[in-house]
């Protein structure tokens, strides 16, 4: 037994000194330690042993074992140190001027339209705002005129999370309240409207189909400020989309229902995939709704701080929420509202050269 275990160390020094990397080391810990290894054999031979000399062979067998363990373990680290070593190396020896033949990549056709648009609305005037995607129940539905139990909810089937009162924002209209208190200061003291779009992804229940999703991109706007009306609403809705598509587009305006507008409006643009004549994206109506919108209702302003119960009616302001991923289908051409999630390069390479 002894010699054996002399034979199996000779074996095991030979092997680590060969030993140049972790597949190496590994398959000396599966032969020497595995299941069905050295070790394991040595173990099963103990039977062979006469009685008296089982306990001190089997001590023998497990000071042995340990000591390829500890061996295995402080070789592993030492090639640890050098892999990472060579990787600073190689990191610092890389030249970013060398050509490569790989395929230029692309952004995403929803990012592109975004951008787009965060210029459009700068060149206008407005802020461009961020927001989280985890909100609470008061900024989601309270804070925009949705109480508790209110029958609107249900218009959105909404993914609450286990922590009390957290949800997936299932609108970009989850932010107003933020942007009113961030900017409703300057309003009041400077005279300075608040003027800002706050992009987002949004988060529903949906049945998935030609063009529904359950995570989707909205660009939410809101303009706060004296005597803000109906027709500046038009104004910056049309102008954004001629910038957007380059060229007339017919669009409608048809009235909505959204309880933290009054008057509320669909804003609807003619499908250009099909040119109005119908189709799946359109659910074959000619029509496709882009931006529901219309005048801050009272009491949004007043959670916000705009309007108090002593100055009430003092500022208007209207709000939209414009469906960037549906703005990314007219624009681009795009069928299926699902190409846009499925992470096929074969469809998004398209977009390089836009």
């Amino acid at each position: 037994m002894r010699s054996k275990i002399q034979e199996l160390k000779k074996m095991f020094d030979r092997q680590l000194q060969e030993a140049k990397d972790s597949p190496a080391l590994e398959q000396m810990r599966v032969e020497f330690l595995g299941k069905k290894g050295n070790i394991t054999g040595l173990m099963k031979e103990l039977g062979k042993v006469p009685n008296e000399q089982k306990k001190e062979y089997g001590q023998m067998i497990n000071s042995f074992k340990q000591q390829l363990t500890d061996q295995l373990e402080v070789a592993r680290k030492e090639l640890q140190k050098q892999e990472e070593l060579m990787a600073v190396n190689s990191a610092e020896a890389y030249d970013e001027s060398m050509p490569t033949d790989h395929p230029v990549g692309s952004y995403h056709p929803i990012t592109l339209v975004q951008r787009e648009l965060e210029e459009i609305f700068k060149s206008m005037g407005f802020d461009v705002e961020d927001y989280n995607e985890i909100v609470d129940d008061f900024h989601c539905f309270e804070a925009l005129n949705i109480p508790k139990f209110h029958p609107a909810r249900d218009m959105q089937d909404t993914y609450y999370l286990d922590t009390p009162n957290q949800l997936l924002k299932s609108h970009t209209s989850a932010a107003q309240n933020a942007i009113m208190i961030k900017y409703g200061k300057a309003l009041k003291e400077e005279g300075r409207p608040i003027k800002a779009v706050f992009p987002g992804r949004c988060f529903r229940n949906e049945a998935i189909d030609a063009c529904h999703e359950n995570t989707f991109f909205q660009m939410e706007g809101i303009m706060i400020d004296k005597d803000i009306s109906i027709s500046n609403l038009i104004y910056f809705m049309k102008t954004m989309l001629s910038e957007v598509f380059e060229r007339d587009v017919t669009v409608r305006l048809r009235p909505g229902f959204f309880p933290f507008v009054e008057p509320g409006f669909e804003l609807d643009i003619q499908c250009l995939i099909c040119g109005g004549e119908g189709c799946p994206s359109c659910k074959n109506s000619g029509w496709l709704e882009l931006c529901p919108c219309g005048m801050i209702h009272p009491n949004v302003l007043r959670y916000g701080g705009i309007n108090t119960e002593e100055e009430p009616y003092k500022y208007t302001g209207f709000a939209f929420g414009l469906g960037l991923t549906r703005l990314a289908m007219m624009k681009y051409g795009v069928k299926d509202i699902r190409v846009f999630n499925e992470y096929d390069l074969n469809a998004l390479s398209q977009f390089i050269s836009k």
